[in-house]
């Protein structure tokens, strides 16, 4: 019976006679074109010789192979060449419906999917069989994922579909813990990159010894950075193939072992908190022991000192091209002799927040006249405007200088540079800043005569005691004035022909019409010349 009922729909009879009521079959598509079947009327007609017709081409449904591959068999009569090579095609790549007589390959589709956020793409699983095998290979192949997290179970049900992944990049909304590392390591095999950023007011619980157990038994990971790590008491991590390490607001770090032959980026950022018992000399020493071929270091501490400085230098260092060590205010002029000596191909040195005078300065640009290339001095007390000019002359590869609230006026009462200093040290160093600031001569009406033919950016944020400046840089593209308010703009001359990005929030309103008519002036110049 349901055989000859089968063959009777086939040859589109009805009198085969039934028992019982009428089969409900719900919704179905179109045998011939693949449309839904519901108040169709189909467009292919039937020739005399009971061959279909085409009238009009319907790419047909993913989820109907069967019929698709004949209706193509049907076809090849006409130009056996070209057909043959489109059943192919079919053969190994469906056909997916977007819309009413619509469709795409699925590789097409895969490549629009791929550009979805995961949540977004979950959704679209759920629209059809074809879209749900497209995000299936749009998870499969996925080698980057960056997401937020504000249940850690989502990640679980994210990564398991990812085999191949090699970069992930969590952005966690609520508090993180082991289990986000347990879900990493069983579902990422083969992971290379792994970033877990905070939100504001969400904490991370992982500790010390889950952390270093991670990392030591992913053998893949090269490249880790974690935010919020002031729960990890201890860092014992031993890897051969991470390269880079980032670690942000740790604080109380009690023992540090680290065995990284091949790490070449490290970036330690401490709390500000005043309590943090951290020793940085004991963990300098375990640092450049264990990673010998460090290029990149930052370190960011209110406890930073000369004896730490000396354990790093004392290393020779020799490929160590970028040194950062911020907020450091016990840091001084006998650091920076240690530094030259240790490291001699230095090509970027930020000593933000550092007590170095400008003979520091001097032994900086004697130490490495030709390799440096980015110097940052903001946040100095002890610097003068005749240190900076003399860096600018003797340092010619130099392309960005830093100098941000070093000619500060400690009797200013601007509020929001009060609260930038404050945002980036901290309220105590804010306030050993302005006493340092106070007892300085000269600390403010300073003049700064600079002429340099590399340099593309110069920061003096925060200048509060600069009077006046001269500028003859014709590479120069971004200059920050912010809060500089005792810039006269009558004692202002600008000469960068490129000049494009100019900061003068906080400044005074005749300083800004000054700075726009010179910027003005000196684009209708270069205009006219070229």
């Amino acid at each position: 019976m349901h055989l000859a009922a089968a063959a009777a729909a086939l040859d589109g009879s009805s009198d085969v006679p039934t028992s019982g009521p009428a089969k409900k079959r719900g919704s179905y598509n179109c045998g011939r074109c693949g449309l839904p079947k519901k108040g169709h009327v189909c467009s292919y007609g039937r020739g005399g010789d009971g061959v279909s017709s085409p009238v009009t081409a319907v790419p047909p449904r993913s989820d109907h192979r069967l019929r698709r591959a004949l209706s193509f068999e049907e076809e090849v009569a006409d130009t056996t060449l070209a057909y043959a090579q489109s059943e192919m095609v079919e053969e190994s790549e469906a056909v997916v419906q977007i819309g009413v007589g619509e469709g795409l390959p699925e590789s097409c589709l895969a490549e629009v999917l791929r550009r979805l956020p995961p949540k977004e793409l979950m959704g679209a699983s759920l629209v059809c069989r074809g879209w749900r095998e497209c995000v299936r290979r749009v998870w499969i192949s996925a080698e980057e994922i960056r997401v937020r997290v504000s249940q850690i179970r989502f990640v679980g049900s994210v990564l398991h579909k990812c085999a191949d992944l090699a970069r992930l990049s969590l952005m966690m909304e609520s508090n993180a813990d082991s289990t986000v590392l347990a879900c990493v390591a069983f579902s990422c095999p083969n992971l290379e990159y792994l970033e877990i950023s905070l939100a504001r007011d969400v904490v991370n619980r992982i500790t010390g010894d889950e952390l270093c157990r991670f990392v030591n038994e992913k053998r893949s990971l090269s490249s880790l950075k974690v935010e919020g790590c002031c729960n990890l008491g201890f860092l014992n991590i031993s890897s051969s193939s991470l390269s880079t390490l980032w670690l942000s607001d740790l604080y109380c770090i009690s023992k540090t072992v680290v065995n990284c032959p091949n790490l070449k980026e490290l970036s330690l950022d401490f709390s500000r908190q005043e309590n943090d018992s951290t020793d940085l000399v004991n963990m300098m020493d375990c640092l450049v022991r264990g990673c010998p071929r460090l290029i990149k270091i930052h370190i960011a501490s209110l406890r930073l000192c000369n004896d730490a400085v000396h354990a790093l230098a004392d290393a020779n260092l020799r490929g160590l091209r970028m040194l950062s060590l911020v907020l450091g205010s016990r840091i001084t002029d006998a650091a920076v002799a240690a530094i030259v000596t240790g490291c001699a191909n230095l090509e970027l040195l930020d000593l933000s927040g550092s007590s170095i005078s400008d003979n520091g300065v001097r032994m900086i640009c004697n130490g490495f006249p030709r390799t440096m290339t980015r110097l940052l001095l903001a946040l100095c007390p002890n610097l003068s405007s005749s240190g900076i000019q003399f860096a600018m002359a003797q340092l010619p590869l130099l392309v960005l200088m830093d100098c941000g609230m070093t000619l500060y006026d400690p009797c200013s009462e601007d509020q929001d540079l009060q609260d930038s200093r404050t945002q980036a040290a901290g309220t105590t160093e804010l306030g050993n800043y302005q006493h340092l600031a106070a007892k300085k001569p000269n600390s403010i009406h300073q003049k700064l005569i600079i002429k340099h033919e590399r340099l593309k950016k110069l920061s003096l944020w925060g200048c509060s005691g600069l009077e006046a400046l001269y500028l003859n840089c014709p590479e120069l593209d971004d200059l920050n004035l912010k809060s500089c308010i005792n810039l006269h703009p009558e004692r202002l001359l600008l000469q960068c022909p490129i000049l494009k990005n100019v900061h003068v929030s906080g400044c005074q309103d005749m300083l800004i019409r000054t700075i726009r008519n010179q910027a003005w002036i000196l684009m209708y110049l270069v205009a006219e010349t070229s």
